[in-house]
């Protein structure tokens, strides 16, 4: 029986604490929040506690960060010090310095740590990269996502690049198995937060495959979008629903001579796959958990430090495309170039 223990209880913390509290194999005994802590009342029959110094008396094996981005880097440390285990929620950390010494930490404490990319283990994705990975699409050209919905008022240390943007860069770079090599953006500020709240973002990625993310905090309605386009056809992934759905190229050629120039490739059957959708949260703890464990090859199935430090650089490097007006490079351990 693992001993875990959670840091922070906003929306998503809660999430946690719900999948935590009944996962096989692992006890919750603590929470650290101190706002909650000061009420003096249990939490899913959880004890709350002031601070983290607090939960680490209580004796645990991991613990779950989902505390607000920019404290990311200070508990990270401090539990690689105390010989914890960690599951860090995206982004890994604010900035490359400190998800550089998040990684080190942890590396050289020989500890098992994580990030929270949560995209990874949604049905559709899980699928899509299988289905990648067996060739049926063949060469892959193209990887464009949508993800925009409402502002989140709980969100206020980070913009929508760190929030929102890292799952894309995440799941683009994983689903194709290809990592990032520039990076092209524009952004755009207009609510009250600090940061900015809409990103347009041209991509390229090692093997040649272009990409576009569209993503924002200002649309009345919620969308989580991804397409493939290879030389088969096109997956198309909707995350919100888990599905997967596959347009096929025609086989047939087209006889009437003015469509077939307007249209290109032919239509073909499109498939909507029949997915097994299990929680993607719970997926994600169940793979963390036995990867503490030391089940044998678990570790290949958890988003390492390293992936989440790659996926910080590239975020970073859409960040300074934006502020700078051009692309920016990034090379092949993430640094910018």
């Amino acid at each position: 029986m693992l001993r875990a223990g959670l840091i922070g209880l906003g929306s998503m913390g809660r999430n946690h604490a719900r999948v935590l509290k009944g996962l096989e194999g692992v006890e919750l005994v603590g929470i650290v929040d101190p706002q909650v802590a000061a009420a003096g009342e249990p939490v899913m029959g959880v004890e709350v506690v002031g601070d983290l110094e607090e939960l680490l008396a209580l004796g645990i094996d991991y613990a779950v960060v989902a505390c607000p981005t920019a404290l990311h880097h200070e508990v990270g440390l401090r539990l690689a010090e105390a010989g914890v285990a960690a599951l860090i929620e995206k982004p890994l950390a604010k900035d490359p310095v400190e998800a550089q010494g998040l990684l080190e930490a942890f590396e050289s404490a020989g500890l098992v740590a994580g990030v929270g990319h949560i995209e990874r283990y949604n049905p559709a994705l899980q699928s899509l990269r299988a289905r990648l990975e067996n060739g049926d699409l063949g060469e892959v050209y193209q990887v464009v996502t949508r993800r925009q919905g409402p502002f989140p008022q709980r969100i206020s240390d980070v913009g929508v690049v760190l929030d929102l943007a890292t799952h894309d860069i995440d799941l683009t770079a994983w689903v194709s198995g290809q990592p990032f090599t520039s990076v092209a953006a524009q952004t755009f500020h207009k609510s009250e937060n600090p940061h900015e709240d809409m990103v347009s973002i041209a991509g390229r990625l090692a093997g040649g495959v272009i990409t576009n993310h569209l993503v924002n905090w200002l649309s009345p309605f919620k969308e989580r979008f991804t397409a493939v386009t290879g030389t088969h056809g096109c997956f198309v992934a909707d995350t919100l629903t888990a599905d997967l759905t596959f347009h096929a190229n025609g086989s047939d050629p087209i006889g009437w001579e003015a469509i077939a120039a307007f249209r290109g490739v032919s239509e073909g059957d499109s498939t909507r796959f029949a997915l097994t959708k299990r929680e993607p949260l719970l997926v994600e703890h169940e793979r963390f958990r036995d990867a503490v464990a030391g089940l044998e090859g678990a570790l290949e199935h958890i988003v390492t430090l390293r992936q989440g430090m790659r996926t910080v650089a590239v975020a970073d490097a859409v960040l300074r495309s934006a502020a700078k007006g051009h692309s920016i490079d990034i090379d092949d351990v993430g640094r910018t170039v």
